[in-house]
C-alpha cells in the first residue's frame, strides 16, 4: 500500500498517478476524508482515556456521596470511551479498505497510457533473414518430439501440454542456466511453495484487479501462485532484516488466463502452467532504482546466452499492475509472428508490497524502516518458443545456443524424429 504520509502531504501526486493508470482519482479524496475522521476518533479516544485515568484516581480518594457521584460519572465516561474506541476501529477499517484500492504510485518517467503505449528503450540484434519458410514453435516442437499439446489437452484441458524428451531437456537447461547465473551473482536459490495463504497473495497486490487470473482452492482457502515473487515477498513478512537480500525462486506457476480466450491458443505462449526462475530483491528504498537497473542487466545477460534478437520496453502506466512503480519488459523476436513477444519482466515495487507485509530493515540509527522489493524473470517455459523459432534450420532441426550446451549434456543440434 502507499504511504499515508505521502497522501496527506502530496495528494495531487496520488491523484496524478491514479489518472496515469486510468484509475478512479476520487478514491484519494475519500481516503483523505476517512483519514481525517480516523485521526479525530483517535484524538477523542485518547482524551477520554486520559479523563478516565484522572477520574479513577479521584474515585480512589473520595468517600460517601462524593464517591457515589464520581462512580456514576466514571460509568458514563466508560461508555463514552467504549463508543470512541469503536469509532476509532471503524474509521481505521475504512482507511485500510480505501488504501487497499490505491495501486502503487507510478514513476514520473513511465510512459502514460495502456498496453500499446510502451516506450522502446533499445533493440538488440537483428531479426534473422531465412532462406526458407520458417515453421512455428509448435510444429517444430512436435517434429522434434519435444511438445505434445494434444495429450496435454486430453489430460488437463486446453492450454495444458507435455514437454517430452529434448523439450523437457530444454526447459531444465534454461532453468539450470538461470539458477547458475543467479547464484554466481549472489542470489540465494530457493524452491518455493506454490500454494500461499490469502494474506500473502493480497500483500503482494495480486488480489485486486487481476484476481480473476489466479487459481483459488476454496476448501483450503489457498491460492496457486503465478510467480515465485509471491512466496518470496511473504518470506520475510513481519520481520526486520539486517541487510539487503537477493533470492532466486524456482517454481511451477499457474495462471487462469481469464479474459484471454482466443489469444495465443496455439502452442505454449500463453498456458495455464509453466516453470520459472524469478529474481527477488529486498533493498533500502533509496537503492531501489539502481537495483532495478541491475535486475534488467541480469535479464539481458540471460537473453544474450540464448542468442535471440530482443528489445527492452518501458511499460506504460496503465499496464503496470497494482504493485509496480515502474516495469521493464524484454521481448524476443518471434519469426513466424513477425513481432516481439515478452520473455522477461522486471518491476520496482518500492515499499508497496513490504508495507502491506510489514517487512522492515534497520537504518543506520537502528530505527526500523519499510524495505523496498523488486522482482525480475530470468527464465520461463515460454523461452522455448524463441529458441526453437530463431535457431531452426531448413531440415527441421534446431541449433542449441552455445551457452546452453553444457546444460544439455553437450548436445549441439536437436533433430526431428
Amino acid at each position: 500500500m502507499i504511504d499515508l504520509k505521502v497522501l496527506r502531504e502530496n495528494p495531487e501526486t496520488v491523484r496524478a498517478s491514479q489518472r496515469a493508470r486510468g484509475e478512479d482519482e476520487g478514491v484519494v479524496d475519500s481516503l483523505l476524508s476517512a483519514d481525517e475522521r480516523r485521526r479525530t476518533a483517535i484524538s477523542r479516544a485518547d482524551t477520554l482515556r486520559a479523563e478516565q485515568k484522572v477520574l479513577g484516581k479521584e474515585v480512589g480518594k473520595a468517600k460517601g456521596d462524593e464517591r457515589a457521584a464520581l462512580l456514576t460519572k466514571a460509568k458514563d465516561l466508560a461508555a463514552e470511551v467504549k463508543a470512541a474506541e469503536a469509532e476509532q476501529h471503524a474509521t481505521a477499517d475504512e482507511v485500510n479498505e480505501l488504501l487497499a484500492k490505491i495501486p502503487n504510485l507510478v514513476h514520473p518517467d513511465a510512459p502514460v497510457g495502456g498496453e500499446d503505449d510502451f516506450r522502446v528503450i533499445k533493440t538488440v540484434g537483428e531479426p534473422r533473414e531465412f532462406d526458407f519458410e520458417p515453421v512455428d514453435h509448435l510444429d517444430l516442437g512436435t517434429r522434434l518430439g519435444a511438445i505434445d499439446m494434444e495429450r496435454g489437452a486430453k489430460v488437463g484441458g486446453s492450454r495444458f501440454y507435455f514437454l517430452r524428451g529434448v523439450g523437457a531437456q530444454l526447459e531444465l537447461a534454461l532453468l539450470n542456466m538461470a539458477a547458475a547465473q543467479a547464484t554466481a551473482n549472489g542470489f540465494e536459490l530457493m524452491i518455493t511453495p506454490t500454494l500461499v495463504r490469502p494474506e500473502i497473495m493480497a500483500g503482494t497486490g495480486f488480489l485486486g484487479a487481476h484476481s480473476s487470473e489466479i487459481y483459488h482452492l476454496p476448501a483450503d482457502d489457498l491460492y496457486l501462485v503465478g510467480t515465485s515473487e509471491v512466496p518470496l515477498a511473504g518470506y520475510h513478512a513481519d520481520e526486520i532484516l539486517d541487510g539487503e537480500r537477493r533470492y532466486a525462486g524456482w517454481s511451477s506457476c499457474y495462471r487462469r488466463e481469464a479474459g484471454s480466450y482466443g489469444k495465443d491458443t496455439r502452442g505454449i505462449i500463453r498456458v495455464h502452467q509453466f516453470n520459472k526462475v524469478e529474481m527477488f530483491s529486498y533493498v533500502k528504498p533509496e537503492d531501489a532504482e539502481a537495483e532495478h537497473a541491475r535486475l534488467l542487466g541480469w535479464e539481458e545477460e540471460m537473453l544474450a546466452k540464448i542468442e535471440v534478437p530482443y528489445r527492452v520496453i518501458d511499460t506504460a502506466t496503465g499496464d503496470l499492475g497494482t504493485s509496480a512503480h515502474r516495469k521493464f519488459d524484454c521481448e524476443a523476436w518471434v519469426p513466424t509472428q513477425q513481432k516481439y513477444r515478452e520473455l522477461t519482466s522486471t518491476s520496482n515495487c518500492t515499499t508497496f508490497q513490504a508495507r502491506r507485509l510489514n517487512v522492515r530493515y534497520r537504518d543506520e540509527n537502528g530505527k526500523s524502516q519499510i524495505a523496498a522489493t523488486l522482482n525480475g524473470t530470468l527464465a520461463t517455459t515460454r523461452w522455448i518458443v524463441a529458441i526453437l523459432e530463431n535457431h531452426q534450420q531448413a531440415d527441421g532441426s534446431v541449433v542449441v545456443p552455445k551457452a546452453m550446451r553444457p546444460f544439455m549434456g553437450g548436445l549441439e543440434v536437436l533433430k526431428p524424429k
